[in-house]
């Protein structure tokens, strides 16, 4: 088994976690998830950084004792680990003994290479960031990262000679263009580098709440040799037990917000050529969530709860949103409509419209078991090559830890076999007991390709990925030997189940709730979608009405809701005899058909119909015209005495309309 450690910068207990923090241990544990689906030995690690002067102020801002603040702080942390599904392997404290001991150890080596001595030091430093800031960079008196104040300080302190590692450090760079992604991170770095490096102070006198400097208590370390030193401790690194240095050691993926490359990328590496132990072999540097335009920051006081989120969109519906939303290395926008639109675009229509219809035509066609398929025709051939093509492009892109583009990638073979579905309609085939053969092929491929999306979003959904194997019957596989085609024929499957029903709730209510002091314990109950495939009562059609005049009553959204409007394909056309205004149009309404009677003779053709798109009403009564029921409403607009224009949308046959 090949190692692979994979962590999240370990947590600044200021504040409590919000999106943010989310975001940065959901993508490393998608990450750990997906080494070991490829069969590595993975050694996932988070933790809290619990020293410094920041943290004193904020426990009494508090009125608790520090190192109480720092056990519950330290606690919603964990707790956030516990919320969102978190497979790490350990989580480290910085006010642990075993962190102690490692800080002391690496302290000791520095001192040991000749790499640090004592000396005075005055200048402007940022309590927020941790860091003193030349005069030169400050912006209009303030800190040039976080923009908040900064103190001019003059203390007795040690030294750690990092302008002997100016050239190793740019020798190491160029010798590993890939330590730091995206590259644009590593030329800001390496031009900082060659800009010319001082000495930088590593501790302090002016508070207590630390690690003490070995041989003189007086001092505590400077908090960043410190907190960057846990990457270490977990290892072993100083103790006198398990030691897992040399098997996890350099081959380390460290992913980092974009504000603490430096620390990362610069004083890191540093400190360890120092202490003879190698540079980290990958840092990547992801972008910040912005909301109204600027950064979400704990300082500034514009951040989300997860918790808000969680509660209405489930753990991997957040999950999937933040992955697939942020590329890595961007920064990217985290707002109520994106994450609701992207929630029912892309798991309550498109994968929860293909899990309804691949297992629900097995149940009714087959008895809930898969069928085996025969050789079949181009249209499976090229869906196999998409589907081995699909693989082994996500598989590229989890190695690179681009979860946006596995999802992207992902989700172009959900909307394939969706495609597929329409393509082959099963539903009629079954109809046609001389086509037996190829509707048990259609069934075949299509659950197939639902056990392969589900096998290549599990790092990312998880508990949604175990659901849906439940209702396939299968067990969880590795992505090692993952191809199209290996799912056994006479599989029973479980029930079928609404996996991601449609979030019915406004953004106006989502705004409430996470601005609400007290949210509720669960969203408020939304009436949830009726699964493609489910037999909905159906309407009557019924002529295109005017616009309402202004001034009309309005409606509310709750009475807006009672109607479900879904996407159908016109399969077939024909007039209705003895009607100058009806046909007669067959339409694909997911996994079944209906018969609707549209008022639109005047304006369309049956011909023109066939194959295009529409609208329909699937919640009213049915109702009989002209001696045939229909069952559905078809959506048109028309000006007051004008002939009607349909309402069409470019999706698959049963999505929800809203």
């Amino acid at each position: 088994m090949k190692p692979f450690y994979v962590t999240t910068p370990i947590y600044y207990i200021n504040a409590r976690p919000h999106i943010g923090h989310a975001y940065t241990t959901m993508v490393a544990d998608a990450i750990a998830r997906s080494r070991r689906l490829l069969g590595d030995d993975v050694f996932f690690l988070t933790g809290t950084d619990e020293h410094g002067q920041k943290v004193e102020r904020a426990a009494q801002k508090a009125g608790m004792a520090t190192p109480a603040f720092a056990d519950e702080v330290a606690g919603a942390f964990r707790q956030m680990c516990t919320d969102l599904n978190i497979s790490n392997d350990d989580f480290v404290r910085t006010t642990e003994a075993r962190h102690r001991k490692a800080a002391q150890a690496l302290w000791q080596r520095v001192v040991d290479a000749g790499d640090i001595y004592k000396g005075d030091y005055e200048g402007w430093y940022c309590t927020v960031d941790e860091i003193f800031v030349p005069e030169t960079q400050l912006v209009n008196g303030t800190c040039p990262t976080c923009g908040g104040k900064v103190e001019r300080l003059k203390e007795e302190s040690y030294y750690f000679r990092l302008s002997k590692y100016q050239q190793p450090l740019l020798d190491f760079y160029a010798a590993n263009p890939d330590c730091l992604q995206p590259h644009f991170r590593l030329n800001e770095i390496r031009t900082f580098v060659e800009g010319g490096l001082q000495d930088l102070s590593i501790s302090r006198t002016s508070f207590q709440w630390g690690i003490p400097v070995p041989g003189d208590p007086r001092h505590v370390m400077y908090v960043w040799f410190d907190a960057l030193t846990n990457y270490l401790t977990a290892l072993g690194f100083g103790g006198d037990g398990d030691d897992r240095v040399a098997r996890f050691w350099p081959g380390v993926t460290h992913l980092v917000g974009k504000e603490i490359i430096r620390q990362h990328a610069l004083y890191w590496p540093a400190f360890l050529m120092s202490a003879g132990l190698l540079p980290p072999s990958r840092i990547i540097a992801h972008g910040w969530w912005l909301m109204g335009g600027a950064k979400m920051s704990k300082s500034v006081g514009n951040v989300a709860r997860y918790q808000d989120y969680t509660r209405v969109f489930g753990v991997d519906g957040l999950r999937y949103f933040v992955m697939r939303e942020m590329p890595l290395g961007l920064d990217a926008n985290f707002s109520d409509e994106g994450l609701l639109n992207r929630f029912n675009a892309d798991l309550a229509n498109d994968l929860g419209n293909l899990i309804s219809r691949a297992t629900t035509m097995v149940h009714r066609y087959c008895d809930g078991v898969l069928p085996a398929a025969d050789a079949g025709d181009a249209l499976d051939a090229a869906l196999a090559v998409e589907a081995a093509s699909v693989i082994q492009d996500v598989l590229g892109e989890f190695e690179r830890c681009q979860t946006s583009a596995a999802l992207q990638r992902t989700w172009e073979l959900v909307r394939s076999v969706n495609q597929y579905i329409v393509k082959r309609e099963p539903w009629a085939l079954a109809k046609n007991p001389t086509q037996r053969a190829l509707l048990d092929t259609t069934l075949y491929h299509a659950a197939d390709m639902l056990r392969i999306i589900a096998a290549l979003t599990e790092p990312v959904m998880p508990a949604a990925v175990a659901r849906i194997r439940t209702m396939l019957g299968i067990a969880p596989e590795p992505w090692t030997g993952l191809a199209p085609g290996t799912l056994a024929p006479g599989t029973r499957l479980g029930k079928t189940e609404a996996l991601f029903p449609r979030i019915e709730l406004t953004v106006e209510d989502l705004r409430a709730m996470s601005q609400s002091e007290n949210p509720p314990a669960q969203a408020p109950a939304a009436e949830p979608a009726h699964p493609v495939g489910t037999p909905a009562t159906a309407a009557a059609p019924a002529p295109v009405a005017a616009a309402p005049a202004v001034g009309e009553p309005r409606i509310s959204i709750d009475d807006f809701m009672k109607v479900e409007l879904r996407v159908g394909k016109v399969l077939e056309a024909e007039a209705v005899p003895k009607s100058k205004k009806l046909l007669k149009l067959t339409v694909d309404a997911g996994t079944e058909q209906r018969t609707i009677l549209a008022g639109i003779a005047e304006a369309y053709t049956p011909e023109q119909m066939v194959g295009r798109t529409i609208v329909f009403v699937a919640n009213l009564e049915p109702r009989k015209l002209m001696g045939i029921e229909s069952n559905g409403m078809v959506l048109a607009a028309s000006v007051e005495g004008g002939l009607p224009t349909l309402v069409s949308v470019d999706n698959v046959p049963g999505a929800r309309v809203r």
